[in-house]
């Protein structure tokens, strides 16, 4: 680490601290401070340095095919940030005999750094697309993104290039890592997710794969289906014998056949994927479509969704563990039948409890549940697979919310 030069007139940047409630950015650690100080000479081009997590960025951009104007116009947006927040630090910080002269060294510095550093990631940019074009992985991706499209293909050279059957039944698979780190090699993310959607499909009774890596942090995968799934079922929320990593999640889409249902099954596990991200604490690693479908439909419009659950279930859609608990055995009663016994089976408690929770269930609703049984099963379900994104957060305010039957 450089040391830290006790007489400099730019001492005043070490006085910066990150504002209230908020964590210190990278550039403001002992060492960004200390390089940043060095950088305040007469000759602001010594040293420069373009960050590897940049790079690795602007890697990723290219092979995403966003463009360099957007590459561009996210330097531009944080140089002025930088800029003005350096500058109001020097106004508050800076001996104000000296601070004309700061001002002026750090303007220096930092149109000097950011034409470097955009004329780098421009370079990097054009070096990273033309490798993404001249390999096998451009063809795969373009070929891919063509049937998602709905553009027409020939599916016998289609099948070839992607060596995949496209006339056989698919099961989609969409794996993405939910916090990448900075130092983690792109090559280990990506090969990571690509073997472990490949193994998930082979336990959901796929012969053959393939697997599009998109960008450094996602994985779109197919799947022949040509048997019954051997291992256990991706919505259980379990492990079972498939060691899920960790930060990884998976999304899987519904059995379906041909280029039309390539396409369909693929559209099936993004719809999953949004559901997810709604309430990502309200699902294991993995989600299968075919336990959120209803959810994934409703939710397209989700302010609508949001006081259509609070308008059927009342009181009943607080955001609270005891609600929930509610919620649950209310649904589960009403998917079986109104079955005391068999709910309680499900649940592990006594049938008593059932019943009480049931009472209590329909005296939040506010309503009957005759007249509104298809609404209040599906505000049900969606409150299951959506929790807080459409429940209310303010337990003691929901009791005022109306019922639509109230």
């Amino acid at each position: 680490m450089t040391a830290h030069r006790g007489d400099s007139p730019s001492d005043w940047i070490f006085r910066i601290t990150p504002g209230p409630a908020e964590p210190p950015p990278p550039a403001s650690s002992a060492q960004g401070i200390a390089e940043a100080t060095e950088r305040l000479d007469p000759d602001p081009a010594a040293g420069l340095r373009i960050p590897e997590e940049s790079l690795l960025g602007d890697r990723e951009f290219a092979r995403r095919r966003l463009g360099v104007d957007k590459v561009l116009r996210g330097i531009r947006v944080a140089q002025t940030v930088l800029a003005r927040a350096l500058m109001t630090a020097c106004q508050e910080l800076a001996d104000p005999a000296g601070q004309a002269e700061e001002l002026r060294r750090l303007f220096d510095v930092l149109l000097v750094f950011m034409d470097a550093f955009s004329s780098r990631m421009t370079a990097e940019y054009s070096a990273e697309h033309d490798r993404w074009l001249t390999s096998g992985a451009a063809g795969r991706e373009e070929t891919v993104r063509a049937i998602l499209d709905g553009r027409p293909v020939r599916e016998e050279a289609a099948g070839d290039l992607l060596a995949y059957r496209l006339e056989s039944r698919h099961l989609a698979v969409v794996a993405w890592c939910e916090s990448p780190t900075a130092d983690t090699p792109a090559v280990d993310t990506t090969g990571d997710l690509q073997r472990a959607a490949g193994e998930l499909l082979r336990l959901r009774g796929c012969a053959s794969t393939l697997v599009v890596p998109v960008g450094r942090t996602t994985v779109w995968a197919w799947g022949e289906v040509h048997a019954d799934p051997t291992g256990p079922a991706p919505s259980d929320g379990t492990t079972g014998t498939f060691p899920y990593p960790d930060g990884v999640r998976f999304a899987f889409g519904t059995v379906r056949r041909g280029a039309a249902g390539f396409r369909q099954s693929h559209e099936d596990a993004q719809h999953a994927v949004r559901v997810t991200e709604l309430n990502p604490l309200g699902t294991g690693p993995a989600v299968d479509y075919a336990d959120i479908g209803l959810a994934a439909l409703l939710s397209a419009d989700l302010p609508s969704l949001r006081r259509f659950v609070r308008d059927e279930l009342g009181a009943l859609a607080a955001d609270t563990p005891q609600a929930d608990h509610l919620r649950q055995t209310l649904r589960l009663y009403l998917r079986n039948e109104r079955g005391l016994t068999a709910t309680a089976k499900r649940l592990h408690v006594a049938r008593n409890t059932v019943t009480y929770r049931v009472k209590r269930a329909q005296e939040l609703l506010g309503h009957d549940l005759t007249g509104r049984l298809p609404e209040v099963m599906a505000a049900l379900e969606a409150a299951r697979a959506l929790g807080p994104a459409v429940l209310l957060t303010d337990p003691e305010g929901s009791h005022g919310t109306p019922s639509r039957r109230s």
